[in-house]
């Protein structure tokens, strides 16, 4: 009885330990289906024997397909795991909050901190080894996040240009986000103009690409580069359309193959995103202004789940390099502007110069500095007056102080003195640029005329030449007379043949030469008309400027000259002199040949305009022009007519002219032309000889 009152008190302890332990059993099982936290229970061996609701809705497993599994199954780095696991078990070691990357039923990565310890039993080898994991992917998205923030705005405000930029954008996105390729899709060249304005359908290509180490899709990159998109169609052509940022979570599912093989290798380039194992995709807008600038493209091989709020940073990111594009091209077109003004002030004939109010010159170009003779460390040391002829210095202190003042100077000359002592004679104009009401620098831009008054200088050094030979020719009184009353001895000529004869184009290029190179061209092309005149033994009257006036018929000369080219080589003279008087019309054709020999000769462009009429002048008998007759009349106006209303390498006569020399010469009729004072004429034009 006492043995049976020791067994019964035993079991009544017994029961009274396992009701203990029940209820502890379940108060420890509500306390792991309640937490939070993950909770996995495996043998020595990594078999799963428990696992708690937190768990299996963290990595969306069923029960059943969780217990009695390896845990490597929800590892992505099993060796890692290895070597935890082994840690803890061979030494019964426990480690706290060490971060593995696991993977969840869907194969989306998710970074968890789990703590391990091992439960000791009584038979070794048979102890459990429990794993607590909390979710801390929230967290390191957002350092990633703030991470890739940072990133970008160093490189926005360390980067020179935009090209310089992008490659380094899409290598922080990818790198801080760990995703595996990053794309710029853009409609032009780089982003370097304005999209709307290039074309109101534009055509996307990829323009930019960067990829980890880890992923080498070569083909998937060649098909890229090849591959173009129109607005709508594919992920570009989705985000350009409506300028918002978009997520692909399974690009095999959400790709519209139909609709991307309308598009030049649309197709090839999805089908090979699905071979190198790209899985998920997102984009984003650089929009500025309303203004599509291009779209980002960033594409994984790991499968991930849309996140809103990676959207709205990349949204903000997106406006941060578009601004920084548009900065750039600013300044791009700024520095294009400058560059270009630059050009024209430093290859300009001109003199330009910039100048402080204290009179130090801050600029002056090619030309400035090669014709007065300084270098660009000698024009810092030096002051604008150092360079102001003494005898000019004072009016041009008061010149300076009235631009600086406000008031405008068309137009004035000085001298300027070079670094080896010479005179430079300029004029031009200056002004002065304010900034908030004070001046801050005047500007001039000045015209080199040394060289036309050392031409000036020396035509009237040679008319006092010439007045000195006239005065060796004609007796000083009749000189004299003619000097103080020209044109005063006169009588009529009824029978003479007037030309005149103009350079073309000499008159623009007179504008880019210095005058003495004009003289030197006038001097050559007038000397072949001299002896062309003298030749055909007629007249050479004047030249003005670039025109040449010769006349046939004055006395001493053949008196039909009109048709004397008709008989040249013949004997005329009672005497039996062989006369080889030539007229106006053979004269004109040879004016012509000769200038086309100067153009060969000196590889310029000239043609000449010939004008030719016969009537009556009333001629200048002697002049201070000794060499030349003056002429006026109605046959020197309408002869000067036929010229200035002629044909650039044409010879137009008048029908009187034309009458005379018709049997002889070859002509084209051009038709009646209107003459200031004479009404309506017929002109004919001058061809050849017969």
């Amino acid at each position: 009885m006492i043995l049976k009152q020791r067994l019964s008190h035993k079991i009544n302890d017994a029961k009274l330990l396992y009701s203990v332990l029940v209820g502890y059993k379940n108060y420890i099982e509500k306390v792991i289906s309640s937490m939070g936290d993950a909770l996995l229970i495996t043998t020595k061996l990594g078999e799963i024997k428990k696992v708690n609701s937190a768990a299996l809705e963290l990595f969306g497993y069923g029960e059943e397909e969780l217990v009695n599994k390896s845990i490597s199954l929800i590892f992505e780095d099993n060796k890692l795991w290895q070597q935890a696991f082994q840690s803890v078990y061979l030494y019964k070691k426990s480690f706290q909050n060490r971060e593995f990357i696991c993977r969840k039923k869907t194969k989306e990565k998710i970074l968890i901190a789990f703590s391990c310890l091992v439960i000791k039993k009584k038979i070794d080898g048979l102890e459990d080894i429990v794993y607590i994991g909390r979710d801390i992917t929230a967290r390191q998205r957002r350092q990633q996040r703030n991470n890739t923030q940072y990133a970008i705005t160093r490189i926005l405000s360390e980067s020179q240009s935009v090209k310089q930029a992008i490659p380094k954008i899409l290598q922080a996105i990818c790198e801080n986000l760990a995703w595996d390729l990053g794309e710029l899709w853009t409609s032009n060249q780089y982003i370097e103009a304005s999209v709307q304005r290039c074309s109101s359908n534009p055509v996307l290509r990829c323009v930019e690409i960067w990829s980890s180490r880890t992923f080498a899709a070569r083909e998937f990159k060649a098909i890229t580069w090849q591959t173009t998109y129109t607005p709508s169609v594919g992920l570009p052509g989705q985000i350009w359309v409506t300028r918002s940022p978009v997520w692909m979570s399974h690009i095999s599912h959400c790709i519209n193959i139909e609709q991307l093989g309308k598009e030049q290798g649309a197709d090839r380039r999805s089908s090979a995103a699905v071979e190198a194992g790209l899985h998920t995709a997102f984009g984003f807008p650089i929009l500025a202004d309303n203004e599509m600038l291009g779209v980002m493209i960033f594409l994984s091989r790991d499968v991930q789940s849309k996140d809103a709020d990676l959207l709205q940073m990349m949204v903000s990111i997106g406006s941060q390099i578009a601004q920084f594009i548009k900065r750039k091209q600013a300044e791009s077109a700024l520095l294009e502007s400058e560059e270009r003004y630059r050009d024209l002030f430093e290859n300009a004939n001109d003199l330009i110069q910039s100048v402080t109010p204290y009179g130090r010159l801050e600029y002056v170009n090619r030309a400035w500095l090669k014709t007065l003779g300084y270098t660009q460390a000698e024009i810092q040391k030096i002051n604008l007056f150092d360079i102001i002829h003494p005898d000019f210095q004072e009016e041009c202190r008061e010149l300076f102080c009235r631009v600086m003042s406000g008031e405008k100077l068309e137009q004035l000359t000085t001298v300027f003195v070079s670094k080896d002592g010479q005179k430079i004679f300029v004029e031009g104009n200056i002004n002065c640029k304010f900034v908030e009401g004070k001046p801050v620098a005047t500007r001039g831009i000045f015209r080199n005329m040394t060289g036309l008054i050392v031409a000036n200088e020396a035509l009237r050094h040679q008319q006092q030449q010439t007045e000195r030979v006239l005065l060796d020719i004609l007796p000083e009184a009749i000189f004299n007379r003619q000097k103080e009353e020209p044109g005063t001895i006169a009588e009529d000529f009824a029978n003479v043949t007037v030309l005149f004869a103009d350079i073309v184009g000499l008159t623009e290029i007179a504008s880019q030469i210095t005058a003495i190179q004009l003289v030197n061209i006038l001097n050559k092309i007038f000397s072949v008309f001299d002896q062309l005149t003298e030749r055909y033994g007629l007249e050479k009257i004047k030249t003005t400027d670039d025109a040449y006036m010769v006349v046939g018929g004055l006395p001493g000369q053949y008196p039909n000259h009109a048709q004397a080219i008709a008989l040249e080589g013949t004997a005329l003279s009672p005497e039996g002199t062989r006369y080889r008087e030539r007229a106006i019309a053979q004269m004109a054709l040879d004016m012509q040949t000769a200038i086309a020999q100067f153009n060969t000769e000196n590889n310029k462009n000239f043609s000449i305009r010939i004008g030719i009429h016969s009537g009556s002048v009333v001629p200048e008998l002697i002049s201070i022009k000794k060499f030349t007759y003056d002429l006026w009349g109605d046959t020197v106006k309408i002869a000067s007519h036929m010229q200035s209303q002629g044909l650039a390498g044409k010879i137009q006569v008048t029908e009187v002219t034309y009458k005379c020399l018709r049997d002889e010469f070859l002509f084209e009729k051009r038709g009646e032309i209107e003459i200031k004072g004479k009404g309506k004429m017929t002109t004919y034009v001058l061809v050849t000889r017969k």
